[in-house]
């Protein structure tokens, strides 16, 4: 199952928790990325776009009810 198939599965209040876990992740690689401690860089683009994801799936459910 993919990540979208897993997100759809989830209600609002899930994948507003969702959001906020991965905004909290990415700022904490973007603190990494600025002290010279991220090692992997790919790792922010690729949250950047679980979120975008999550955030587009939020908006699809809201925009149904």
């Amino acid at each position: 199952m993919t990540k979208a198939a897993e997100l759809r599965q989830k209600d609002v209040a899930a994948l507003k928790d969702e959001v906020k876990s991965l905004q909290k992740a990415h700022f904490g690689l973007r603190m990494q990325k600025a002290t010279q401690q991220l090692g992997n860089t790919a790792t922010l683009k690729s949250t950047r776009r679980d979120i975008a994801r999550a955030k587009t799936i939020l908006a699809e459910k809201q925009a149904a009810k």
